[in-house]
């Protein structure tokens, strides 16, 4: 697995956990013969002892013909975006400065385990819907559907995505000047738009508003 390294590195391997755990809907994208396949799905990582990400799991409806190609050539991108938002030039005192955008991303080149097991799937069900549910008033569970939810399981199919490369860029104001870094951030909080704004501080400690 490879580690983001240069101006736009996050801040550490945490915050890059961080990103995948509150941003769990992403695409699975897949090329087969000459043919693009892209499918988005909420996605569930397994972290090691120190909260790396070291694998990712997830399941398909079994009708999506996406499933098909994956028995082909199970090696597919998995494609996470954080927070996110236009900058623009406006904001700027020096107006002859240029739009650009600020985001969070992370790439994981995987190759993919289709899990035909019965009870492997109702684990990677199980834990999903526990995730999602986790802290809500009055949460809810697979087993209040009762006999419904042996239909529901049957129709999907879970997978294993085993993490060959990886490619994280935060690309959060660091190689903007002091000046224009005031600036944006000034704008944003003026805006309302708080997740990106605490990301562009998180990853630019130390620099003033």
């Amino acid at each position: 697995m490879t580690a983001a390294t240069g101006v736009f590195a996050p801040p550490s391997e945490r915050d890059v956990t961080r990103l995948v755990l509150g941003n769990p809907f992403a695409w699975v994208v897949s090329a087969v013969d000459g043919g693009l396949s892209a499918t988005p799905l909420p996605i569930r990582p397994i972290l090691d002892a120190e909260d790396r990400v070291v694998e990712l799991r997830g399941h398909f409806a079994r009708s999506n013909p996406h499933v098909e190609r994956l028995r082909r050539s199970g090696r597919a991108l998995l494609l996470f975006m954080g927070p996110h938002g236009y900058i623009s030039a406006s904001w700027l005192r020096d107006r002859a400065r240029t739009p650009t955008w600020n985001y969070a991303m992370v790439q994981y080149l995987v190759d993919i385990e289709l899990v035909e097991d019965a009870a492997r799937t109702d684990a990677l069900m199980r834990d999903l819907v526990d995730a999602m549910e986790r802290g809500r008033e009055r949460a809810w569970s697979l087993d209040e559907m009762g006999e419904r939810y042996q239909r529901l399981v049957s129709g999907v199919i879970g997978f294993h995505a085993h993490i060959r490369e990886r490619h994280v860029k935060f690309k959060l104001g660091q190689d903007e000047r002091d000046s224009e870094y005031a600036d944006i951030v000034a704008a944003l909080q003026g805006e309302g738009d708080g997740s990106l704004l605490a990301w562009m501080q998180q990853a630019n400690p130390g620099r003033s508003a």
